[in-house]
């Protein structure tokens, strides 16, 4: 089966595509996706191909190891989905111990908080934190996207602790990546949005600020970047 499916992955590789993707996800020397290969497959190919698949935990290894992109994305879309059927310590075991391998934002984007997320929503999250104290970017951006999966669930406590912590974070992705779970806090209840920002917005990196305020009347917004 998983020779089948890389067979069925390499039948659907678009070279044009894969050097737009291999500059879209900064694949060069010194940036964050450095030597990451692409197929050129577009996403909703690759979860038709991965739903024809139910792959155990070693070949789904086996393509998370892959320097290929889409071979890594397939898995992760595959591990989801066996997680969502399953609720498998073992599968959370599993995804935590290949974050070397969830080695680009939308790998990570796709699966954080779909498994480990919705794994913790009533357990202890020491986890999170330390994955957020981590040098590892991708663990990184790991901890705060788990928590998308407490906000949906009206938890907004670890996110904005998280947020706090990862304030002062150099990389732009993690900025990115803490503006977007802020905001999604304000749509479920603004105000707690607001008391953050009223504490921290003069902290916080340009990028977070402007996603977290994204849905904001332009009016607020612009008192928010003008302070």
């Amino acid at each position: 089966m998983l020779q089948q499916l890389i067979q069925e992955l390499e039948s659907q590789k678009n070279p044009e595509h894969a050097k737009n993707l291999q500059r879209f996800f900064k694949t060069k020397k010194g940036e964050y996706g450095e030597g990451d290969i692409f197929l050129g497959i577009k996403v909703p190919i690759q979860r038709k191909i991965a739903n024809k698949y139910n792959l155990n935990l070693t070949d789904l290894q086996t393509l998370l190891d892959s320097k290929i992109h889409e071979h890594r994305l397939v898995a992760l879309i595959i591990l989801t989905k066996k997680y969502q059927k399953t609720k498998s310590k073992e599968i959370i075991d599993f995804y935590l111990k290949n974050t070397k391998n969830i080695n680009n934002w939308d790998l990570v984007d796709l699966s954080a908080h779909k498994i480990l997320g919705e794994y913790l929503l009533d357990k202890e999250k020491t986890i999170l934190y330390t994955l957020a104290k981590s040098k590892n970017l991708w663990e990184n951006r790991i901890s705060i996207i788990s928590t998308f999966a407490f906000i949906n669930n009206n938890q907004f406590e670890d996110s904005l602790k998280l947020a706090k912590m990862l304030i002062n974070h150099k990389h732009d992705l993690i900025h990115k990546a803490v503006g977007w779970m802020l905001r999604e806090i304000g749509k479920k209840d603004q105000q707690i949005l607001e008391d953050f920002l009223k504490k921290y917005y003069k902290k916080m990196p340009r990028t977070m600020l402007r996603y977290s305020i994204e849905r904001f009347e332009e009016k607020k917004r612009q008192i928010y970047l003008n302070k």
